[in-house]
């Protein structure tokens, strides 16, 4: 028996943010009934490179049920509220003010279903001047200063996966987990409302802290602001190697056992962490001096006998191969699909990504015209 076995979850959702979700949702058990307009959710169109499907959409809605639903149509609306009559949850993502129009404005939900937990996901918020905006991942990483702190000094960067997207989905499940343990002591739902912008600034709260301490942080690529060595260094055969020495002492370790320069491992002007990052080009000249003279499988070996954290840089061919990567295959309408598994796993095969409106038809036999009341529970 799952965590979330029994559950029904509602969802009117596009793109990443709430299927990132409710994907996890249904992992935890819940019986997830996506709700798609007539030309499906955006996402399944990005591209089609998993064998015909969008890995976006094959990552984000497994073990969910596709139901098409045209709520311009009044028969679509009538089926819509018979699902949420059920529903312990609903969530949705689309346009601020849109559900509203449609005739599911959340304040009504909640009146007309008091156990019902309603979770909207926007750009901005409710409220505000920019709650009208449109945001999408990109948008959101530059408004909230990620992409400032992100890539070289040459210019800001995009985080190379859509964070603001995966954190607002994911704090979307610990809310709807939150309030699933309210409503077992209460009774009662509640009203969710998850800003994209929020979830990133939360993020950005050491870089601002750091900005209004009077230290703003600048770019430095594969390496740490404040710290030195902490960053990418080139071996022999051409193998990039991130360290981190994160105290005095480990530098010590790293110069006399790893660079074999006890020297320098007694030279006050490098002693400090603060020294280091003030001769930051210097104390990485040093590094890479011995670095650049190894080749990979020796120097990893004497940065594990040392006990340095170290991490190659994997490009994705690399991550593809990685010893540590676990996966699991996932049924798709055009054939099974293989990606890293969720970190919390289960006991239990994952359920299949969706073909566009397959569960229609079982949706429309099951859930009546006529609206009914959920027993308690």
């Amino acid at each position: 028996m799952l965590p979330l076995s029994g559950l029904l979850v509602v969802s009117l959702e596009q793109a990443v943010a709430a299927p990132m979700c409710t994907c996890r949702l249904a992992d935890a058990g819940a019986r997830v009934i996506k709700i798609e307009r007539p030309e499906g959710d955006f996402a399944r169109g990005y591209h089609d490179l998993v064998h015909g499907e969008s890995a976006y959409f094959v990552w984000l809605n497994r073990g969910k049920e596709s139901v098409v639903l045209d709520l311009a149509k009044a028969e679509d609306k009538t089926l819509l509220e018979a699902m949420l009559a059920r529903a312990d949850v609903f969530v949705q993502n689309l346009k601020l003010g849109a559900v509203r129009k449609l005739g599911f404005a959340v304040e009504r939900l909640r009146r007309d279903y008091p156990r019902l937990i309603v979770c909207s996901v926007t750009g901005y918020g409710e409220s505000g001047p920019y709650a009208q905006r449109k945001a999408y991942d990109l948008l959101i990483q530059a408004e909230a200063g990620l992409a400032y702190v992100t890539g070289g000094p040459e210019a800001p960067a995009r985080v190379g996966v859509s964070v603001a997207d995966i954190a607002a989905g994911m704090n979307a499940y610990e809310g709807i987990l939150e309030a699933l343990i309210a409503r077992g002591r209460t009774g009662q739902g509640a009203e969710i409302s998850i800003s994209m912008f929020d979830a990133m600034a939360d993020w950005m709260t050491v870089p601002l802290l750091q900005h209004e301490g009077g230290k703003t942080p600048q770019r430095v690529g594969l390496a740490h602001p404040t710290i030195a060595p902490y960053g990418v260094f080139k071996t022999r055969d051409g193998a990039d190697i991130l360290i981190s020495i994160q105290s005095d002492r480990e530098w010590r370790v790293l110069a006399k056992d790893v660079l074999g320069d006890s020297a320098l491992a007694a030279d006050p002007v490098f002693a400090t962490n603060v020294e280091r990052v003030r001769r930051r080009a210097e104390t990485d000249a040093r590094v890479q001096a011995v670095f650049g003279a190894a080749d990979v499988t020796t120097l990893s070996r004497k940065l594990d006998a040392a006990g340095i954290a170290f991490a190659r840089v994997s490009d994705m061919a690399a991550l593809a191969q990685h010893p540590h990567l676990n996966r699991i295959t996932i049924a798709t309408p055009s054939g099974p699909a293989s990606y890293p598994a969720p970190p919390r796993r289960r006991a239990k095969e994952y359920g299949a990504v969706p073909a566009l409106g397959e569960h229609s038809d079982k949706a429309r036999a099951e859930f009546s015209s006529r609206l009914s009341h959920r027993s308690p529970g």
